[in-house]
């Protein structure tokens, strides 16, 4: 096994987490996702570019996992000075998210991890999440809920850095 398949996965989400949402409302619908996802949104003024390199250091493999699929590539990784990533096989967004459901990449990100611990750092997780994962996933695994307004912090990346150190992460 190779170091770098050796390493926990960190599953990252781009809206509400890298592009906080600020005092802007996320797309409401396939449209404007469309224009959102392009580097011509005025909205990508708001990502940190300190994040990059932030990412960076985290002692893992990261995959982008998010409705942006491989827009992340050409649109965020240039932003934050990072490579190209792989992005996670994930099902179409849906038009709108219901908290009382289980989060609609919950079930493809445990079958991407294949038993390995990983990170899934998102806007969106709820206690259900948890729970399925839980149940459902024989690995660690951690599910960092971001702030939404503020995005990724100094406070997240220090409990994400911590559990990557973790014996129980590797």
């Amino acid at each position: 096994m190779s170091a770098s398949a050796a390493l926990p996965l960190l599953f990252l989400d781009v809206d509400g987490t890298l592009l906080p949402y600020g005092r802007t409302r996320p797309p409401a619908d396939l449209e404007e996702r469309s224009a959102w996802q392009h580097v011509g949104n005025p909205q990508l003024a708001e990502v940190d570019r300190a994040r990059g390199p932030r990412l960076l250091a985290l002692r893992c493999r990261p995959v982008w996992a998010t409705a942006w699929m491989a827009d992340a590539n050409e649109v965020i990784a240039p932003l934050l000075g990072l490579p190209s990533w792989p992005v996670a096989e994930l099902p179409e967004a849906p038009g709108e998210d219901h908290g009382d459901l289980l989060h609609w990449k919950t079930r493809p990100l445990v079958e991407a991890a294949t038993g390995r611990p990983f990170v899934w750092v998102d806007d969106e997780i709820t206690g259900l999440d948890r729970a399925w994962v839980a149940r459902h996933h024989p690995g660690h695994a951690l599910l960092h809920r971001v702030d939404p307004v503020t995005g990724l912090t100094t406070a997240d990346f220090a409990v994400l850095g911590s559990w990557l150190r973790a014996p129980a992460a590797r």
